[in-house]
């Protein structure tokens, strides 16, 4: 017999029947025993490998989500941009337009990325909405108001004596109305004087106040009426 209680092939020729009973069963608890603790081993790695399963399967959904709603987000973001790009396209005009009607390509240069979509297009839509105040109209501005007037008062008198000397008496034919029709172009060219006077207001960004455009139209009649006298008295 071994140190330690072991017993080796040979020492089997010597050992009594009862030693190598005794052994034999403490080998069968030994092996028992290494049996359950691999059975023990065996269970728990399963269960690892399960909940290792679970959580990966919590994670894709999570994700599924998070990419569902960063696609909406990105819907409703790509929907506002359009919807902002129409409103600038609107007010400016021409100067939007060389650029398309559709949204440029979205891009934010040298500015920090931890802001929220929301606030690029808070600020997007205050510069939109924003409206520079008018600037005031200056004498130089006014003199070329004035100006305005005084070439619809020549033009209306140009056209009306035009409209007159082709007008008829009596004729029986369209000739016979020249002459209202002439009154009428005469009383409409200083008005449309006014019309012209706003456009150029409205380019330059100055306000076109109501002494202004009573400054037009009075300068345009005025302008006719001393035209129209001139011209009767020297055809008298």
């Amino acid at each position: 017999m071994t140190q330690g209680g072991g017993l080796q092939p040979a020492d089997f020729e010597t050992a009594d029947y009862r030693s190598v009973l005794r052994r034999l069963t403490t080998l069968d608890d030994e092996a028992a025993t290494m049996r359950a603790e691999a059975a023990h081993w065996h269970e728990e790695r399963v269960a690892a490998a399960e909940e290792a399963i679970r959580a990966a399967d919590e994670a894709v959904l999570s994700t599924s989500h998070e990419v569902a709603q960063a696609q909406r987000a990105l819907e409703a973001a790509d929907a506002r941009a359009a919807g902002l790009w129409s409103e600038y396209v609107h007010k400016v005009g021409p100067v939007a337009e060389r650029y398309g009607r559709t949204v440029p390509t979205a891009a934010i240069p040298r500015q920090r990325s931890d802001r929220d979509a929301d606030d690029y297009f808070d600020e997007v839509a205050n510069k939109v909405k924003y409206t520079a105040p008018a600037r005031p109209i200056t004498s130089g501005v006014k003199l070329l108001f004035g100006v305005f007037g005084f070439l619809g008062g020549v033009i209306g008198v140009i056209l009306h004596q035009v409209l007159r000397d082709n007008g008829g008496s009596a004729t029986g034919t369209w000739k016979d109305a020249l002459p209202v029709v002439a009154l009428l172009v005469l009383l409409a060219c200083p008005v449309l004087a006014v019309v012209a006077a706003k456009r150029v207001a409205d380019r330059r960004g100055a306000a076109l106040d109501t002494s202004t455009v009573v400054t037009v139209l009075i300068t345009g009649l005025v302008t006719a009426g001393i035209l129209l006298t001139a011209v009767r008295a020297a055809a008298a």
